[in-house]
């Protein structure tokens, strides 16, 4: 088992930022595979963002159609972490979020499934209050 540990959650008002940060515990980054989900209450998880290795040093990333625009996921493989940042966040981000990664690479077709990833950290709350 894999420790993923995410940090940076906390209350925030609307239109306000955050900056989600997941680092695999006592590794470096072998994943060419990690995404963030969020569940926020009553609802199922939900992918988030997510980002694959294509080729070479090349990632191609993919996000929710309720953040596209808003969020974006990035990593630093130097430092094993990866990153959210959300900018204009709303009332309806209000979630508990979860680092996941994925054992073997994804696909760009792939990389939306929850059941594909292997490691999932124990999350961190985001709430925005309006």
């Amino acid at each position: 088992q894999v420790p993923l540990v995410e940090s940076g959650g906390g209350l925030v008002q609307a239109g306000g930022s955050l900056r989600l940060s997941c680092a695999a515990s006592g590794r470096t980054f072998s994943f060419d595979t990690m995404g963030w989900f969020r569940q926020a209450p009553g609802k199922e998880r939900e992918l988030v963002a997510a980002i694959t290795r294509i080729g070479g040093s090349t990632y191609y990333a993919r996000y929710a159609d309720s953040v596209e625009g808003r969020f974006t996921i990035s990593r630093n493989n130097a430092k094993s972490t990866l990153y959210l940042l959300m900018n204009s966040l709303k009332p309806e981000d209000t979630a508990v979020y979860y680092c996941a990664a994925s054992a073997h690479g994804l696909t760009t077709a792939t990389i939306i499934r929850e059941n594909e990833y292997d490691y999932w950290g124990q999350g961190t709350r985001v709430t925005v209050s309006s």
